[in-house]
């Protein structure tokens, strides 16, 4: 998984209220539109960033796209993160290579 695509992709204020809205949920594309008020070719080039980076898992019901956070991805995002802090917090200045 390419951590720094994640962090690119929730960069995106968009992007990262959908993910928000995702948490605990899947929810179909047309649950999605209500909610943010925007296009569908808007959103599913939201929705295409999310999934080409991995946090979010979608599937196809019917005519309809369900979305789903994908918690393999964010355990990686979190373990990256911890890692980062450790590298912090044991004084390691720069960039610390493992």
């Amino acid at each position: 998984m390419d951590i720094s695509a994640s962090f690119k992709a929730l960069s995106d204020e968009t992007r990262y209220a959908i993910f928000r809205k995702l948490k605990g949920q899947e929810l179909c594309a047309c649950q999605l539109l209500e909610s943010f008020r925007i296009s569908q070719p808007t959103l599913s080039f939201h929705m295409k960033k999310l999934m080409d980076c991995g946090l979010v898992l979608g599937r196809k019901d019917g005519i309809w796209m369900r979305y789903r956070i994908n918690d393999t991805a964010i355990k990686d995002v979190v373990f990256s993160l911890e890692d980062l802090i450790s590298d912090i917090e044991a004084g390691c200045e720069g960039v610390c290579l493992k």
